[in-house]
């Protein structure tokens, strides 16, 4: 199916509001979600709702926190999320993060007692406007193993960086400390695919092409797959996420980060903190030298990197340039789903007896 993109958000706004989030939560929240599908990022779209709507109904969701600063200095804050939706609790944080940015320069965000807060560019590009540079980072359920390690102690734990240029579209890098994000596992299990080499190991730690290894018992890789192809650069990416998004926040870190509702699990096993935790940044670029200036110089690193000499049939990308001309397609064209995330959304209808027209 296609989907209409504003029909689509609409939509999603309206399940949000059926759980109890009041109404410009739940635009925002919709906001962030179908945005993810506009930029090719399916697996962090609105295949996800249900399992929102499922930390609702195990009681793990807040659909109208009070989100407060427990400390902050000038450049830098503490957030309690209240157990409200990452996707509210993170665009919220890099406000507060820009707020300080324009005073002190820099502003620096982290989160505690918050959920899962969709795809990182979405907060990330939050600074753009404000020719601002944007940092976003989250850790998650603990699905990924350490280099060597037979044990699940990290999750995907995502970095995003979003950074302004002048004539150029902004250069956006969004990508998960794995091999690969859970939600393309998710893709291929409804597809009934195999994964490619270097995503996933079995529960003895051998190599895998499994899709449903985690559910079997194993675990998904650091980026880079094994020790030889650099997945100890991985694993250190993933841990420096964790301590900044859980052991600075105050909130749950390691094998104790409460798992989102499609990580083949729902138990929360909190032990050291509260909740899942973010970190969120903004720095003002004139807060190091004249905007326009680096602007154009960000002009320039663009067009030399986009004009770089490629490899037959390729061509040389800046991180975002897929991301952005796939959302300007698909706002015209419509939003595909797959059939099982269909039935997904219209069981949600159902429930809430709610129209199910996404075109």
């Amino acid at each position: 199916m296609q989907a209409d993109y504003l029909v689509l958000k609409k939509f999603v706004s309206s399940v949000f509001e059926s759980i109890g989030c009041p109404e410009e939560d739940a635009q925002l929240a919709a906001d962030v979600l179908v945005s993810a599908d506009a930029r090719g990022i399916d697996s962090h779209g609105v295949a996800r709702l249900a399992g929102y709507v499922r930390l609702y109904d195990h009681g793990r969701l807040n659909p109208s926190p009070k989100i407060q600063i427990l400390h902050e200095s000038p450049s830098t804050a503490l957030l309690d999320g209240d157990r409200g939706l990452g996707l509210v609790v993170a665009p919220k944080a890099m406000e507060i993060a820009c707020q300080k940015a324009a005073i002190a320069g820099t502003g620096w965000v982290a989160v505690q007692n918050s959920n899962h807060f969709g795809i990182a560019g979405y907060h990330a590009m939050k600074a753009l406007p404000q020719q601002m540079i944007g940092w976003a980072m989250t850790h998650a359920a603990p699905l990924v193993t350490p280099t060597f390690s037979r044990e699940k102690l990290l999750g995907t734990n995502p970095i995003a960086v979003a950074i302004p240029a002048l004539t150029e579209p902004a250069f956006v890098a969004d990508f998960a400390s794995t091999a690969v994000a859970y939600g393309k596992l998710e893709i291929l299990q409804r597809k009934g695919m195999d994964t490619p080499d270097g995503w996933v190991q079995d529960r003895l730690g051998n190599p895998s092409n499994d899709a449903f290894a985690i559910k079997n018992g194993g675990a998904l890789l650091p980026l880079g797959g094994d020790r030889e192809h650099g997945s100890h650069k991985g694993y250190g990416l993933g841990a420096i996420v964790d301590i900044l998004s859980g052991v600075l926040s105050g909130s749950n870190f390691g094998p104790w980060v409460p798992p989102f509702a499609t990580a083949g699990f729902m138990q929360a096993g909190e032990k050291v903190g509260k909740g899942t935790g973010h970190f969120l940044g903004a720095m003002r670029i004139d807060a190091f030298r004249p905007a326009e200036e680096f602007q154009k110089d960000m002009d320039i690193w663009i067009k030399r990197f986009r004009s770089a000499e490629a490899v037959e049939g390729k061509q040389v990308l800046i991180p975002g340039d897929p991301e952005r001309e796939l959302e300007t397609e698909r706002k015209l064209t419509g939003i595909p789903l797959l059939e099982p995330v269909v039935e997904d959304l219209r069981g949600l209808a159902t429930r809430f007896h709610l129209d199910f027209k996404l075109q």
